[in-house]
């Protein structure tokens, strides 16, 4: 009876939960890199280094510019860990399509490999 509760569970509910778990997984990743608040910022300066302007003409200039270096920095490191992050969902999102396909194989695969063990 329990092997067919096993089975009952491996080829429905267990096949769902893992079907079901894709989604929280994206999240979870997506968090991780902190996604959304790196899209809100990706402008703002790198680690909120921000010159001031003074009271001369040269002053303020090279606050400008000091600060449009600071946003392109800020843009270019937000945007590589964006770059990231899309490489790790991918990753995540075919992970979870091998796991679906050889999900129904692995209970036939147990006995499969102990016999092989056996002969080998």
């Amino acid at each position: 009876m329990l092997v067919l509760s096993f089975f009952s569970w491996w080829y429905g509910r267990g096949w769902k939960q893992v079907f079901d778990s894709f989604g929280p997984r994206l999240k979870n990743i997506a968090n991780a890199f902190s996604v959304n608040q790196l899209t809100r910022t990706l402008f703002a300066p790198w680690r909120r280094i921000i010159t001031y302007p003074g009271a001369t003409f040269g002053d303020r200039l090279r606050a400008w510019g000091d600060n449009l270096f600071s946003r392109i920095v800020g843009f270019f490191v937000r945007l590589a860990v964006l770059f990231a992050a899309l490489l790790v969902i991918v990753a995540a999102a075919g992970f979870t399509v091998i796991e679906l396909l050889v999900w129904p194989l692995l209970p036939i695969a147990i006995p499969g490999l102990i016999i092989a063990g056996l002969v080998a």
